[in-house]
């Protein structure tokens, strides 16, 4: 009974010091701090578990035809590239704006599932500043942007063509991706 009574209060005590610490300021909230490793881990815990929890495992119903594909690379780019990095090989302007940082998906490509990436892309990502891109994109828009993210280091030679015509630059070569810009 009294190793029960002390973990009760050992419990209650660490309720009222989280409660003093969150509700007198001594966390930090701004977007361009870096946040302490156990706030990253509970967060990405907490968005894998949701995502893994409530998505639905839908196929993508866009064929990753060369025309399909080159859609959902100027979708990205009217809609995407701000945050999430530019078809020229270099991280987003914003990238140390946000917390947490957007990835910066050309850099460092995706290796989620679609199904994973279309939810994100539809549902948005609260507390990050990723929108909800259903109430702006249709299904067909949202699933081409997907289909090009889940292909961008193995894009056929057409499109391949099309993004270095485009942007100048061709696409990273699988394997490349550039983590330096974390280490600015």
């Amino acid at each position: 009974m009294r190793f029960f009574l002390g973990f009760v209060v050992a419990l209650l005590l660490l309720v009222v010091i989280c409660a003093v610490i969150l509700n007198f300021g001594f966390f930090a909230t701004s977007a361009d701090v870096t946040p302490p490793a156990f706030e990253r881990r509970i967060a990405n815990s907490a968005l894998d578990a949701s995502m893994e929890r409530r998505a639905p495992r839908l196929n993508n119903p866009v064929s990753p035809t060369d025309e399909n594909l080159i859609d959902g690379m100027k979708i990205y780019t009217m809609n995407c590239s701000l945050c999430h990095g530019t078809l020229d090989n270099k991280p987003s302007l914003l990238e140390k704006s946000f917390y947490p940082p957007p990835p910066q998906l050309i850099l460092d490509p995706l290796d989620d599932p679609e199904w994973h990436i279309y939810y994100a892309v539809s549902r948005g990502v609260r507390y990050t500043g990723m929108p909800a891109w259903r109430h702006v994109l249709n299904d067909e828009d949202m699933w081409k942007v997907v289909a090009f993210l889940s292909r961008v280091q193995k894009l056929p030679p057409k499109v391949q063509d099309y993004w270095k015509n485009a942007y100048g630059v061709a696409p990273l070569p699988a394997g490349e991706e550039k983590h330096d810009h974390e280490k600015d």
